[in-house]
């Protein structure tokens, strides 16, 4: 167990425990990261979603991820704002349905006093070659 405070985690440790916590459906871990105007463009249908929706659909079961492979993460700072760019893996659930997604993705991070926290979270998924 990792005894460091939440303010000494960088932006890309605290994406990494965003991407853990959606795996383990840890609402109180995605509550601390997520700030309270928190809002995801949803890569399946490019819907908005606040920090409350989703976490009532991580709460209910209805959202279930399996797997959340990162990779080709690149971090851009700016004074108390981090971008994260990278691509994804995901494989989980949304009701009795599976999915299985590729994407790139963008999130923007704040520094607060106590830690970075996650603004806003797009995903664009990435269509096979036909």
């Amino acid at each position: 167990m990792n005894t460091k405070p939440a303010s000494e985690f960088s932006p890309k440790e605290v994406d990494q425990q965003f991407f853990s916590a959606l795996i383990r459906s840890d609402l109180a871990a995605l509550d601390r990261i997520l700030t309270n105007d928190f809002i995801l463009i949803d890569v399946i249908r490019a819907s908005e979603v606040s920090k409350t929706m989703l976490l009532s659909v991580i709460q209910s079961g209805q959202l279930r991820f399996e797997t959340i492979a990162p990779s080709d993460v690149r971090v851009r700072l700016y004074d108390r704002t981090a971008i994260i760019i990278g691509r994804t893996q995901m494989h989980g659930w949304f009701g009795e349905a599976p999915f299985s997604v590729q994407s790139r993705y963008t999130h923007v991070y704040i520094q607060y006093p106590a830690q970075w926290c996650l603004a806003s979270a797009q995903g664009t998924p990435i269509v096979p070659d036909a």
